[in-house]
């Protein structure tokens, strides 16, 4: 895998799965939970772990970021101004201008405010940050966001913490094809077929937090979703065979004893 990197916001980095740190039941498994996922990316939610206060039981101090990349977001943020704020928040604690971008629409699905997220991300471009903003899996959307200038799109799998994989393959494949950007499929992924499945897509990367942190064992399941992430940008990487209705056999026929 280390001569297939994957480049996100001009640094490469080894691993293409990405791992959230909440609902954990400590500081200390989130930290084992990451070093079985291989992760070297990790997502911190501004508004709901602290990062900012060295003062408090800090995330960072069991996940530093002379190690891992620490990717705040603003997941808890119903407003363009929230949002906003949040990022500005996480670049004045020093962690830095890469930043997942969440702007929750609607309560009940967690389905982004999609005019809100690009309202937001023309305002933190602006003021240099590196947005990576998760959004629905609709490639109009997409492609406006990287127009703007987002190193990445996020287009969501299926609801936040359903479990529920890939939903639209098809809307999937199209962003891809349309993307000159990686594409991270963020939201939605329960087990490791489904992450297979985002990289054999050709998405670039996956991210998830519930899949894990949810699992009866997580660093199991961390182990399992590094597997998989790995097996399926393999299988992308290798041309899958074409699917076809009727059967094809695997011997030739020619040169048959008769």
């Amino acid at each position: 895998m280390a001569a297939d990197p994957f480049v996100l916001a001009g640094r490469e980095y080894r691993s293409r799965l990405i791992v959230g740190t909440g609902k954990y039941r400590s500081f200390e498994e989130t930290r084992r939970a990451v070093e079985a996922s291989g992760a070297e990316i990790v997502t911190v939610a501004v508004r709901r772990v602290n990062i900012t206060d060295p003062a408090k039981e800090n995330l960072l101090d069991y996940l530093p970021p002379e190690r891992y990349t620490i990717l705040p977001n603003t997941a808890g943020c119903h407003t363009v101004e929230e949002a906003v704020r949040t990022c500005r928040l996480a670049r004045e604690a020093g962690v830095g201008t890469l930043v997942k971008l969440e702007v929750i629409g609607d309560e009940k699905t967690l389905f982004p405010d999609v005019p809100a997220t690009i309202e937001a991300a023309k305002i933190l471009l602006k003021e240099g940050f590196q947005v990576l903003p998760y959004v629905t899996d609709d490639p109009v959307a997409c492609k406006r966001l990287e127009e703007l200038g987002c190193p990445a799109v996020m287009p969501l799998a299926a609801p936040i913490g359903s479990g529920l994989g890939i939903r639209n393959p098809w809307n999937l494949r199209i962003i891809v094809e349309q993307s000159r950007v990686p594409v991270i499929v963020d939201a939605g992924v329960g087990t490791a077929s489904h992450a297979a499945e985002a990289l054999e897509l050709g998405c670039d990367a996956v991210l998830m937090n519930t899949a894990i942190a949810g699992a009866q064992d997580p660093l199991t399941m961390a182990e399992a979703m590094r597997l998989a992430v790995e097996a399926g940008r393999k299988a992308f990487l290798a041309g899958r065979i074409p699917q076809k209705l009727y059967a094809t056999a695997s011997s030739p026929l020619t040169g048959l004893i008769r």
